[in-house]
């Protein structure tokens, strides 16, 4: 029978990020942890962290992707500096 919870340890070597980045994501509901009945660890439904792991991917290929095509080449920005001697 598959695993159906992670604790926060085994969610954050899957992803490659500290435990204390997993409870953040859960204080800003990107991730919903469920309590263990007995010890009131977090536990996280093996589904949940699947479906982050997609967005994580969707979010890298969209920073791949400019979001408008360049037509030209574009000018580049330049700062002037103007000094007023009293």
């Amino acid at each position: 029978m598959p695993k159906q919870y992670l604790t926060v340890k085994e969610v954050a070597r899957l992803l490659g990020v500290t435990p204390l980045t997993v409870r953040n994501w859960d204080a800003r509901g990107k991730l919903t942890a469920h309590r263990h009945p007995m010890n009131n660890y977090r536990l996280y439904k093996v589904e949940d962290v699947e479906e982050l792991v997609k967005e994580f991917e969707i979010s890298k290929v969209a920073r791949k992707v400019p979001n408008t095509p360049t037509v030209g080449p574009e000018k580049p920005m330049v700062r002037k500096l103007k000094i007023d001697i009293l």
